[in-house]
């Protein structure tokens, strides 16, 4: 059984809208996670799937690789909501800076309503991607990539996206990246507000996640607090970063999950 930090998502997330508030028609899809709609929701028609991270495509970035997965989590979502009604339902912040809509996306399958999020983590074509300003759903959707994960179904057939282990001579290696990671906390340390929660006794060359300060009080109410997490092990989700060792920066509860081994 693993114990979900995001519990307490309903007393700390955003507001969560809770009736759709628009909808339209998808009129293109961008890749697994972006779509254009019609008519737009005030002043903008591109949507972003809030919640979570399909595989990438270029998008006519430089040097930009495909992701493995990216064309065909493309064409599930296609599958999904090309040229249909979907209904938008929003769970915190509602703009990102490129000034998309962050939205949950509804449609109509077999007249039965679909949340597209879930249906696209529970086919494997996406995983959980959170933010500390949208944090709504996120318990259901861990759920759901979870299940999908222990199936093997889309993605987590394949290494690259692999769930890691803590160590951090091959995290070095994905440096720049997102990654969802696995290990036991050796201890966790306060300095200066911030939360050190370390995965061995060289910290100057360890993999870390840290807290800091002006993120804690998000942490506040969880029971046992990350100061409390010597000997836990977690799984944490995050852009791996260099700050001696490998890091992983967490923002908010819902990045990280108590396992009970």
């Amino acid at each position: 059984m693993i114990r979900l930090l995001s519990f307490l998502i309903l007393l700390l997330a955003a507001p969560v809208s809770a009736d759709p508030v628009h909808t339209a028609t998808v009129t293109e899809i961008v890749d697994g996670d972006t779509v254009f709609i019609d008519p737009p929701y005030k002043d903008g028609n591109e949507i972003r799937l809030v919640g979570i991270q399909a595989p990438k495509l270029p998008l006519g970035r430089k040097n930009f690789p495909t992701w493995p997965l990216a064309p065909e989590a493309k064409q599930a979502l296609a599958d999904m909501v090309l040229g249909k009604q979907v209904s938008l339902t929003f769970t915190g912040a509602r703009r990102d800076r490129y000034a998309r809509w962050l939205a949950h996306l509804h449609v109509k399958e077999n007249g039965e309503p679909l949340w597209v999020q879930g249906e696209m983590l529970r086919l494997g074509m996406a995983r959980v991607y959170s933010f500390p300003d949208n944090r709504g759903l996120v318990a259901d959707m861990l759920e759901k990539e979870r299940d999908a994960r222990q199936a093997g179904r889309g993605i987590w057939a394949l290494p690259y996206y692999a769930i890691r282990n803590a160590d951090a001579t091959a995290l070095l290696d994905e440096l720049g990246t997102f990654q969802v990671i696995e290990g036991r906390i050796v201890d966790a340390a306060e300095v200066k507000g911030t939360i050190y929660l370390n995965f061995g006794h060289n910290w100057r060359e360890d993999f870390t996640v840290s807290i800091e300060r002006k993120y804690m009080k998000a942490f506040a109410d969880t029971a046992p607090h990350p100061r409390d997490w010597g000997g836990k092990a977690i799984r944490v989700r995050g852009w791996l970063t260099k700050r001696n060792g490998p890091m992983i920066k967490a923002t908010h509860p819902e990045q990280i999950e108590l396992l009970s081994r």
